[in-house]
């Protein structure tokens, strides 16, 4: 079939009342940013549905993958579209659609009529009735099922006719930027860039805080990130990757503090250090990929002593999960492939062979007392000489 347009579908937009015009141009907004790259589209909303209309030739399934990282839309359906709105043009498009939409037609299938049109001579019912026939008599191997039906022909009628029955489905969610900005701590694991999938897919738009120990991680770590971060700016759109030289804190933490405590540790000045950022760049809240008991320092002990220094809300959206849940995603949104490479980030290199699971939150403000004659400098020094990565996706 050679497509010229898409009708989108959104579901909990639809639920916003008097502010769904506000969610509904952030989507429209998104899908033009999405789209600018395959070609140029006209796109126009219209009575609770949202029409893509290309203006030249395209890449269908170029296309079809650009809106299919939108979030917000709920389905997205290939049409057809029709000036002539005679009943008889329209049920001979129909037989036409069905020849070259299927090869084999053994299927059931129902017509299903939307009339927007209420100047339009026949009732809903009535057209989808005749439709119906219509196709009965073209084709003798189709059967009607109006209950649970293998095909859907959905006829919609409006300034224009408008016919389909593919409904491929959306990601959902929340077109983002209704949902305000967070700051996503951003490593080369597997968790992380799911967690900034996720809080995004809520329409929060992103920036990113990724921490950096050289020599101990290499400039191959470092790309690592970068790209883990381009891959996420498909769904999200562009992200500023703050990259933070956390060496010297961490060597003096490794140096000054008991190394039973040395992640919980590190993590603290971490969520400090991404929570200056954040205040900065007008965020409204710590997004990390930390999960239960996944590790040490994801234990609830652990997690309460890293919130305390925290005066942001910090979410963790795969907090719930167990660690296949997490892959699954990472494998859908392709970022497992580089998350599993074996270039190691500052997190790994310090890890205690025996790190405390149940840590006391006085231990651990009594260990960092230890760093009182440095750490105010090294902070001071470590968020001065950040570098700033404006990242697009590929």
């Amino acid at each position: 079939m050679d497509y010229k347009a898409f009708l989108i579908k959104y579901a909990e937009i639809g639920l916003k009342g008097k502010n769904r015009y506000l969610f509904e141009d952030a989507l429209v907004r998104q899908m033009q940013f999405n789209l600018e790259p395959v070609g140029d589209f006209l796109i126009r909303k219209e009575s609770g549905r949202i029409f893509v209309e290309a203006q030249e030739e395209f890449d269908f399934d170029e296309a079809l993958e650009a809106l299919k990282r939108v979030f917000g839309i709920s389905s997205i359906c290939p049409i057809i579209t029709e000036e002539d709105k005679d009943f008889e043009h329209i049920a001979a498009v129909v037989n036409e659609y069905m020849h070259e939409r299927y090869d084999d037609y053994h299927f059931t299938f129902k017509v299903f009529c939307r009339r927007g049109d209420k100047h339009y001579p026949m009732e809903s019912m009535e057209v989808a009735a005749a439709i119906g026939e219509r196709i009965l008599d073209e084709f003798e191997d189709i059967r009607v099922d109006v209950h649970k039906p293998d095909v859907k022909l959905t006829i919609e009628i409006r300034n224009k006719v408008y016919i389909y029955s593919d409904e491929i489905p959306g990601p959902g969610g929340m077109p983002v930027g209704t949902g305000g900005r967070a700051m996503l701590l951003l490593s080369g694991g597997i968790d992380s860039p799911v967690a900034g999938y996720m809080i995004s897919k809520r329409g929060v738009s992103l920036e990113a805080t990724y921490f950096h120990a050289p020599p101990y991680t290499s400039e191959r770590a470092k790309q690592k990130v970068v790209d883990l971060a381009k891959l996420i700016a498909k769904y999200t759109g562009p992200i500023r990757l703050h990259v933070v030289n956390f060496t010297d804190i961490q060597l003096a933490i490794y140096e000054k503090c008991p190394h039973d405590e040395l992640t919980i540790i590190m993590r603290r000045y971490m969520m400090k250090i991404a929570e200056h950022f954040a205040k900065e760049s007008g965020c409204l809240a710590l997004v990390t990929g930390e999960s239960i008991g996944q590790v040490a320092s994801q234990t609830l002990q652990s997690l309460y002593c890293t919130n305390e220094v925290c005066e942001m809300p910090v979410f963790r959206p795969c907090i719930g999960m167990d660690k296949q849940d997490i892959v699954e995603i990472s494998e859908k949104i392709n970022t497992y492939e580089t998350s599993i490479l074996p270039y190691e980030d500052c997190c790994t290199i310090f890890v205690a062979k025996h790190p405390v699971t149940k840590p006391r939150l006085d231990k651990i403000q009594k260990s960092e007392r230890n760093l009182d004659d440095c750490i105010d400098q090294l902070m001071q020094e470590a968020i001065a000489t950040e570098e700033v990565i404006k990242i697009h996706a590929n």
